[in-house]
């Protein structure tokens, strides 16, 4: 019998996705631990965004097994794992109606609901909501309706929501898809915030690219056709090397200031500063 690790926040074993006859994730076996800020990285189609799904209890794995937050995905009420997870993803914004207020759309993430309705909240929920936006930048726009906001703006209070719930698990698909560069280097800001916030929950970043890779981050996953292409220490794991193998071509890489940058070369591939 499997005894559950507490330290452990994802624990996948052999995991496998399979749709159509097709391997969308597989083999991945993968350990995400308390205080740990992980990205996946990996080109379109490698699996990222379901692999976090199959993390976020949205997905189960076809075989192996999966464990997040302690329960065996299979043998757990859904319902009552996910509130444990705070997950800011594109299918979530694009449910959002236009016309939602945004301190709404944030408090309403207690009752996993989208805007309000009925239901009552307190002060100290409201209070959270306005914490939680002033935490990523956005108190200020409170009062605003979601659909005034910029892409950058609602990337910002998406994960502001996310975080009402004081989740055990934070899981961020793509937060900076979209963005120009001003919105995506606001947003990497804030999330370097959060990361060297000891009060932060653990958090896994998916990104296509190593630029968006917020300083403070200590893990890294490569993904490749849902295979793993290497995993462990950031500094470790973002090479040359395994960039060059995640996505296919040849790759130069640059670390300055805590940053990465990367760029395709003619020559083989090294590694600079």
């Amino acid at each position: 019998m499997h005894e559950p690790d507490p330290d452990l926040l994802i624990e996948f074993d052999d995991v496998h996705l399979r749709r159509a006859g097709n391997t969308l994730v597989g083999p991945v076996s993968w350990k995400v631990e308390l205080d740990e800020r992980w990205v996946v990285l990996g080109p379109n189609g490698a699996g990222k965004t379901s692999l976090l799904r199959i993390a976020a209890a949205e997905l189960h794995p076809t075989s192996g097994r999966a464990h997040v937050l302690g329960e065996r995905l299979g043998r757990v009420d859904v319902n009552e794992l996910r509130p444990r997870i705070g997950l800011s993803s594109s299918a979530l914004a694009n449910r959002v109606p236009g016309d939602e207020v945004v301190r709404d759309l944030v408090v309403s993430a207690g009752y996993a609901l989208l805007g309000r309705w009925h239901e009552h909240y307190d002060s100290l929920d409201t209070d959270r909501a306005f914490e939680m936006l002033k935490s990523l930048g956005a108190d200020h726009l409170a009062s605003r309706t979601y659909g005034t906001l910029s892409e950058g703006e609602r990337k910002r209070v998406l994960i502001a929501r996310a975080l009402m719930t004081d989740p055990e698990l934070l899981l961020l698909d793509e937060p900076a898809a979209g963005l120009d560069l001003g919105g995506r280097e606001e947003l990497v800001s804030r999330l370097t915030d959060l990361a060297a916030d000891p009060d932060a929950p653990a958090t896994v970043l998916i990104t296509h690219h190593v630029e968006e890779i917020p300083p403070g981050f200590t893990h890294a996953l490569l993904l490749n056709e849902g295979r793993v292409v290497s995993q462990g220490l950031l500094d470790q794991v973002i090479t040359a090397e395994n960039l060059s193998e995640t996505f296919g071509a040849p790759m130069s890489l640059d670390k300055v200031d805590g940053r990465f940058f990367a760029r395709r070369t003619l020559v083989p591939a090294a590694i600079h500063g």
